[in-house]
């Protein structure tokens, strides 16, 4: 496991590279594992490692087993669907709202944040590319109005990625996820709440639908249909 570094908390570095270890299979489900050996594998102190692990295992990654260690669990696909379906239900209404009072600031900013996607993903970059990613949907929810919901969204989009779900290189690329961002902003543009709350609810409900069969893949079966019915269910009410 390669050692900490970089700009960001030492807390979030050790979150990174776990997450990194598990999904190249260093770190592997059911295994157990001690944080004092992590902390002298990553070259920091134990405090960041354990404050990690914390994090870790609310976001049901990791479960600590009192004077042992922790052990790596298996991402529970019915979690992706359950933050997906919250989602759907909110970020879909607050995409329609947001296109009915856009001015020329949002139009601005999201097409910044969209330059910004595609030459990130040109650079094969992918945290630079998530950062302006989460810039573009929190400006939408920002127009919204309604500081609550984007606080909650946030928190979701947190959720998903401390779960260290993500579909780039392994159900679509960079490029994809910029391109599906497209219609969302050809919408809000266009000043159509309709389309753009049409256009976001592919987007999101595509992205659930992938990480779902994902992470039901990393558990060895096909994808529940109850919880891609889940995220269809939300997708429906969102726009009705």
């Amino acid at each position: 496991m390669r050692a900490v570094a970089g700009t960001s908390s030492l807390t979030e570095q050790v979150i990174e590279a776990v997450r990194e270890a598990i999904h190249s299979g260093e770190l592997r489900p059911g295994e157990l594992y001690s944080v004092y050996r992590l902390a002298e594998q990553l070259n920091v102190s134990r405090t960041p490692v354990r404050e990690a692990m914390l994090r870790l295992a609310e976001a049901g990654l990791v479960r600590f087993e009192r004077s042992r260690g922790f052990r790596v669990l298996r991402r529970d696909p019915r979690e992706i669907a359950e933050v997906f379906h919250l989602r759907l239900l909110l970020e879909v209404p607050a995409t329609r709202r947001a296109a009915r009072h856009a001015g020329p600031g949002l139009a601005r900013a999201l097409r910044e944040e969209l330059e910004a996607m595609r030459a990130a993903a040109a650079d094969h970059d992918e945290p630079r590319f998530i950062r302006h990613d989460r810039a573009f949907h929190d400006a939408i929810l920002a127009a919204g109005a309604n500081r609550r919901l984007a606080e909650v969204v946030a928190g979701l989009r947190d959720a998903t990625v401390t779960l260290g779900a993500s579909t780039v290189d392994r159900s679509r690329s960079l490029a994809d996820v910029a391109a599906e961002h497209e219609p969302i902003l050809a919408a809000l543009l266009g000043g159509d709440p309709d389309a753009a709350a049409v256009a976001m609810r592919a987007h999101v409900t595509h992205t659930g639908e992938l990480l779902v069969a994902q992470a039901a893949a990393e558990n060895g079966r096909p994808a529940d249909p109850a919880d891609i019915a889940l995220i269809h269910d939300a997708a429906d009410e969102s726009t009705t």
